[in-house]
């Protein structure tokens, strides 16, 4: 009897040690892949406790949490020949823990090596300008070329980013010299029309003063207070605004008669009007002193008729 019981004893001992040891814990962030014999099986263990059958089944557990793998720095010639050294990021994650499991030796290296093939063929294909400012682009290039052989495994690329773009020396001294004329070029022309609106409006205020001469007085007077204000000084001014707006109106009319004298003489009547202006001026002259030489101009005398042909 007693033999009996410890014979049972020892059964649900190595039971126990049989499930023990066939008894795994898949964690949330894994799935596992169970080989039987060597054959994968098409499903795999989702997280939990799962178990396997002693001395038949293996398991390998594959993490499907995003891979975030940085890329070396690869250098390469642009497609405008230029030298540069660019280094990117790549974000992937396990899709198919299957065929991760069993279609590439080692997943994470696979996409490492595609990943820098498909950045020096980027940096091949673009231009310095896109690698510089059209990055959105190169990305989802990059993206679709290191996505394309790793569907097959069973691995999605999340998203690819260029990190630094190393350019020569000689060629950022350039780039400096060319970004300080295009701002030297933009403060000009910000200059020069800051300077033609100042005169287009200078223009309008003249020409309304000059048809209102009393706008003219009145900035002369505003000047005048601003002045005073500034300084704390008394200003005299000698001649009155009346006198001066006097000598101005003087002076039109002075201009408008020597213009009309000047169509005058341009005329045909010229010569009349300039013997008349002479005997007037001689007259006047004659008033105050001798006569003098000063008479009109004579009329040219006539030629000479031609001799008379002898018989």
């Amino acid at each position: 009897m007693d033999g009996a019981v410890v014979g049972v004893v020892l059964v649900v001992v190595a039971a126990l040690l049989v499930l023990r040891s066939g008894m795994r814990v898949v964690n949330q962030v894994e799935r596992g892949v169970v080989f039987r014999l060597g054959k994968a099986q098409p499903e795999f263990r989702r997280p939990g406790i799962t178990f396997l059958v002693p001395f038949v089944d293996r398991m390998r557990k594959v993490n499907v949490q995003v891979v975030t793998m940085p890329v070396p720095t690869q250098e390469g010639i642009t497609k405008d020949n230029v030298s540069v050294k660019v280094d990117a990021v790549v974000y992937f994650r396990v899709t198919d823990p299957v065929r991760a499991a069993i279609e590439v030796q080692d997943y994470v290296f696979a996409v490492g090596q595609v990943a820098q093939s498909s950045l020096r063929s980027i940096i091949g294909k673009s231009d310095l300008d896109d690698l510089l400012t059209d990055r959105e682009r190169l990305h989802e290039g990059l993206a679709l070329m290191i996505d394309s052989p790793a569907a097959e495994w069973g691995i999605h690329i999340d998203r690819v980013e260029i990190k630094d773009v190393q350019l020569p020396e000689s060629l950022k001294r350039s780039m400096s010299r060319q970004a300080e004329a295009e701002r030297e070029r933009r403060a000009r022309v910000i200059t020069a029309d800051g300077e033609f609106q100042a005169a287009q409006q200078l223009a309008n205020a003249s020409r309304i003063m000059s048809e209102t001469p009393e706008a003219m007085q009145l900035r002369l007077l505003q000047t005048v207070v601003e002045v005073a204000a500034e300084k704390n000084s008394t200003l005299v001014m000698p001649f009155p605004v009346e006198l001066l707006r006097y000598f101005e109106r003087a002076t039109k009319r002075l201009d408008q008669e020597v213009e009309k004298n000047e169509r005058e003489l341009d005329g045909p009547d010229g010569s009349a009007a300039l013997r008349a202006g002479i005997e007037q001026i001689a007259s006047v002259a004659d008033k105050f002193g001798p006569a003098g030489e000063l008479t009109a101009p004579r009329e040219p005398a006539a030629e000479p008729s031609a001799p008379a042909e002898r018989q």
